[in-house]
């Protein structure tokens, strides 16, 4: 019987009853606390506890969710509304711009002392004929290299094309870079102390940069020089876009030199809304830029090579729009971090940087393409299997440097944003996601990347096998048609099942890191992983005995692929080898699909040899030594044919007679061939016989029907009579009839 002290006190089980109430209604002072706490036992103590951690552990959740939930509510209303105010002041104070500039230079003006400005430009414009002096130095000292871009010896190789431009590329560099070593020396040398910079920010952003874009876009568009550009695009494409990139990289300079030549120069936070408008301006003229040459960025995507090649493609086709609204939604950003006035992650210019990189991915993937094509070896051997596996090779090889060109992107992307993106408000909302965001497309790409390069050697090693195999897809059927063909290697009937396996093990594994690197417990996955297996296992047991007896089969090498077999009156070509199956093509084009599980015996007709045995039915005067003789001269001669010598293990000969019949005398004649040629050898072997017996005056025997009418003259026959012997003959031609299509049936 529970005590009356416990069955008065709150929150603890008894035999009777269970309370909840509230302690704190009852204890509200240490003291009763402890008094209380020296009645209790130990089981009711834990009771407490545990009423108390779980009532403090709901509100914690609950107030977590709502805190979320605010926190990501008032992020996306403070980047519409810092976007919107931000656009509203900008334009409210649009007049005010231009006083703020002329109190600006006034101010640069006043530091400059007594001589103003003349001493500035002075040293500016003297450094720049200096640099400019030099520069041209450079430019006759490579002189001779200059005219060999000019007369190139072989522009339509590739090789040579990125040889030149490369070349042309390390000129303009080196003459860019004597040019700014130079002028920075004379600067250093005589720029007056309250200039403050200003050549610097001419140098750097107005005549460094737009130069440097302007040489890479030399060699990578090659506007002047179609025959030896190596990006896939017609010839206005390619002087538009080389045009405008420099346009807007110098707008950009302008913009980058005028907000700091502000700054430098007393320009308050609030005044610097100029920036505002160079960054719509920037934005906006990209978008032109894009929007006029869709057609030739789609064409660079989607063509293959200099004879036009092309290949379908959905995102080169919406790859123009993705990259406005790329622009569109980096401008948002932009936006989002001025009215969070997280000035600090724009020190590495993202969004100019992402702008450029989007805008390059067709020039990448262009080389990359290139670079395949002209690089990667063929694969060895001959035929169309290794031309498809040449185009299989490439594509591999393409998507790869894809994978790699993107995963190169993203690391770029995260450096200069420098992946705290969303981690802009005080609570932190979004930190998490974008990193979880970044590591996921980090992870997916290498497993991509395992998921060709898997792919790509075992497709290699199976062209290889199916080359040395001698396996041509526009030959004529296997065996000639009559079934019998010779089998690929061990090798290349289990790598297709290997190549499923490891594909499957590669997206399994990838899928389970990435979501234990967002922060997914995978333990219950795998858990559920496991009891679907034992389910399964129960209830498909015989899906199991058909995995299982196809991995005997395969262990004991019964069968591979081309191989001609037979499973008990099913006869065909092994033509498709899976898990718990196998699918044999009949030399008719019937394909027949038999588990493993429902093979009781299987006779293989293409393994190491085979022995074709032919009949020669012949008159019963026939000389039969002379016959003999023509098959051993037959076989001598074959044994000599370029096309056949290689496919005979022993030669044709005689085998005597087999048996004396109706008709007349059976002779019979063998040979020994590798699998797969005995039909088309048999052909020849028959042709070669008949012009034999033709030229030495022999014949076959003629099978014929005779009936016997006792007692009349055949001159005189009746109806009756004639229709007797006219269904002896038909009785008889059905009877070759039906064994005819008996053989044609197997």
């Amino acid at each position: 019987m529970p005590s009356a002290t416990a069955a008065t006190l709150p929150h603890i089980k008894t035999s009777t009853e269970t309370t909840t109430t509230d302690l704190s209604a009852n204890l509200d002072s240490p003291e009763a606390v402890r008094a209380m706490m020296f009645m209790l036992s130990d089981e009711q103590v834990r009771q407490v506890l545990a009423g108390e951690l779980d009532a403090k552990v709901a509100v914690m959740k609950a107030e977590q969710t709502q805190t979320v939930s605010q926190g990501v509510i008032a992020f996306f209303s403070q980047w519409a509304s810092g976007i919107y105010d931000s656009a509203k002041l900008s334009i409210i104070k649009l007049p005010e711009i231009p006083a703020t500039q002329i109190r600006v230079a006034k101010n640069f003006i006043s530091r400059q002392g007594e001589g103003g400005l003349l001493p500035v430009f002075t040293v500016l414009g003297l450094a720049l004929a200096l640099g400019f002096l030099a520069e041209w130095g450079v430019t006759l000292l490579t002189r001779k290299w200059q005219q060999q871009i000019a007369n190139p010896v072989n522009p339509d190789s590739y090789r040579e094309s990125f040889k030149l431009l490369s070349l042309r590329f390390a000129l303009d560099m080196a003459g860019l870079i004597t040019f700014i070593v130079v002028m920075t020396i004379v600067i250093d040398l005589i720029q007056l102390k309250t200039a403050d910079g200003f050549s610097y920010l001419i140098m750097n952003n107005l005549i460094f940069l737009p130069r440097l874009i302007l040489a890479i876009s030399r060699f990578l568009l090659a506007p002047n020089r179609p025959e030896l550009r190596i990006v896939h695009t017609d010839e206005w494409t390619a002087r538009f876009l080389h045009r405008h990139q420099f346009g807007l990289i110098l707008l950009i300079g302008v913009g980058n030199a005028w907000i700091k030549f502000m700054i430098i120069n007393g320009a308050l936070p609030d005044e610097m809304l100029l920036g505002y408008w160079i960054n719509l301006a920037v934005h906006a003229y990209f978008i032109f830029i894009v929007w006029h040459a869709r057609n030739g960025l789609t064409e660079m995507i989607s063509r293959w090579d200099r004879e036009g090649t092309h290949t379908k493609s959905g995102f080169a086709r919406v790859y123009p729009y993705l990259l406005i609204f790329a622009s569109i939604f980096t401008w948002l950003v932009f936006g989002l971090i001025v009215s969070y006035q997280a000035f600090h992650l724009l020190q590495h210019e993202p969004n100019t940087v992402t702008l450029f990189l989007l805008l390059s991915i067709p020039v990448f993937d262009t080389l990359i393409r290139t670079a395949v094509a002209s690089i990667i070896p063929p694969t060895s051997g001959t035929g169309e299997v290794a031309s498809k596996a040449y185009q299989s090779t490439k594509l591999s090889y393409i998507r790869v440097g894809r994978a790699l060109l993107f995963g190169g992107a993203l690391f770029i992307m995260g450096l200069v944003w420098q992946i705290q993106l969303y981690d802009l408000t005080a609570q932190g909302v979004g930190s998490h996601v974008a990193t979880d965001i970044m590591q996921l497309l980090v992870i997916l790409s290498i497993g991509y990347v395992i998921w060709e390069v898997v792919t790509l050697w075992i497709n290699h090693k199976l062209a290889s096998e199916a080359t040395a195999a001698g396996i041509d897809l526009k030959k004529e059927e296997p065996g000639g048609g009559e079934g019998g063909g010779g089998g690929a290697s061990r090798l290349s009937t289990t790598l297709p099942l290997l190549r499923f396996f490891l594909q499957s093990m590669i997206v399994v594994m990838t899928l389970f890191i990435a979501l234990s690197n967002i922060g997914i417990n995978i333990t219950p996955l795998l858990a559920g992983a496991g009891v679907i297996g034992i389910a399964v296992g129960f209830g498909a047991q015989k899906l199991v005995q058909d995995i299982v007896s196809g991995l005997f089969f395969l262990i004991d090498d019964a069968f591979r692929a081309g191989e001609y077999v037979s499973i008990e009156d099913t006869l065909g070509t092994v033509e498709k080898i899976s898990l718990r199956s196998m699918q044999l093509r009949h030399h008719r084009g019937a394909i027949h699909t038999i588990p493993y599980g429902e093979i009781p015996k299987l006779t293989n007709y293409s393994r190491d040899w085979v022995i074709m045995k032919l009949q020669f039915t012949l008159p019963f005067d026939t000389e039969l030594h002379k016959v003999k003789k023509i098959f051993k001269q037959i076989g001598k001669e074959m044994m000599e044919v370029e096309e056949f010598k290689d496919d005979f293990i022993q030669p044709f000969k005689s085998q005597g007679v087999l048996e004396v019949n109706d008709v007349g005398i059976v002779m019979r004649g063998k040979f020994m061939a590798k699998p797969g040629t005995q039909f088309t050898i048999r052909k020849e072997l028959y042709n070669r016989v008949q012009k034999a017996f033709d030229e030495n005056g022999l014949q076959f025997a003629r099978k014929e029907v005779r009936v016997k009418l006792q007692g009349e003259e055949s001159e005189n026959l009746n109806e009756q009579q004639k229709a007797q012997i006219a269904g002896a003959a038909s009785e008889a031609v059905q009877e070759k009839s039906q064994e005819q299509q008996q053989n044609n049936s197997l």
